[in-house]
């Protein structure tokens, strides 16, 4: 089965930018390839197999074949904005860059064939301190393009057990959203945030609640409160411990 670490730089992650769940899908196994390859350049090309993607999330190999095409011919122009150093203005500005320098789609291989950025190769390979790691198979089930991006970005926070508050508007880019996007904030929160935080809860290795805050009556914004589930050696150590105890309580009883 297809496995390994996602890896990005926590600026990477919260940067604003818009993806599709597929488009999202292949970057993510794409980042994974490519930790596996020693020395990752602009020049380096990698593979991700129709078979794998059908696997690790769960999909028929034909959707999986149609999913890979289909984003093949529009990843090419999908932009995410990070930060650069300007030697001519001596300082750290902000650049819209491509996520990927090339991307072909090889039918008869069933593979898409990507290469990434030069500008996005050091926020996927460790050369910054701030970064996320996460196992891809932690977002495997997630079916909705927020879902991924709002797991990703409250796991960048789960050293320190919640968020800062998250402004709206912010946020809604985060997520992905376009401005005129589910605009009304309940809408927001219910086709939105609600939906992809019970994904992320039900699906992932973290449960998260969130607190609304408000200026008068109009929400501001969110913050965020994580936690990382018991895995479940630890859960049955901790089961077997009570049931233990509870069995010598009987006998000292008797």
């Amino acid at each position: 089965m297809f496995m390994g670490l996602v890896v990005k730089s926590n600026e990477l992650i919260r940067a604003s930018y818009t993806l599709s769940t597929v488009e999202q899908r292949i970057i993510l196994m794409s980042i994974v390839t490519a930790r596996d390859i020693s020395d990752i350049t602009p020049d380096t090309l990698c593979h991700i197999r129709a078979n794998d993607y059908a696997e690790l999330y769960d999909v028929s190999a034909q959707t999986a074949y149609e999913a890979l095409k289909e984003a093949s011919e529009v990843m090419f122009n999908r932009r995410v904005t990070v930060k650069v150093f300007d030697k001519v203005l001596n300082r750290i500005v902000p650049l819209s860059v491509r996520w990927l320098s090339g991307i072909n789609y090889l039918e008869k291989e069933g593979l898409v064939t990507v290469r990434f950025s030069k500008e996005l190769i050091e926020h996927i390979t460790e050369v910054y301190e701030n970064f996320t790691r996460y196992k891809i198979e932690n977002i495997s089930t997630l079916s909705s393009q927020y879902s991924i991006r709002l797991y990703e970005l409250l796991v960048s926070w789960l050293s320190v057990g919640k968020t800062p508050v998250f402004e709206i508007q912010e946020f809604r880019s985060q997520l992905g959203l376009q401005p005129d996007e589910y605009d009304r904030i309940q809408n927001f929160k219910q086709r939105v945030l609600d939906f992809a935080l019970e994904q992320v809860n039900e699906n992932t290795d973290i449960t998260a609640s969130y607190e609304q805050h408000k200026a008068g009556r109009t929400i501001t914004g969110f913050s965020f409160t994580i936690k990382a589930k018991k895995k479940k050696a630890e859960t049955k150590k901790a089961t077997d411990t009570k049931k233990a105890a509870k069995e010598e309580q009987i006998d000292w009883v008797t």
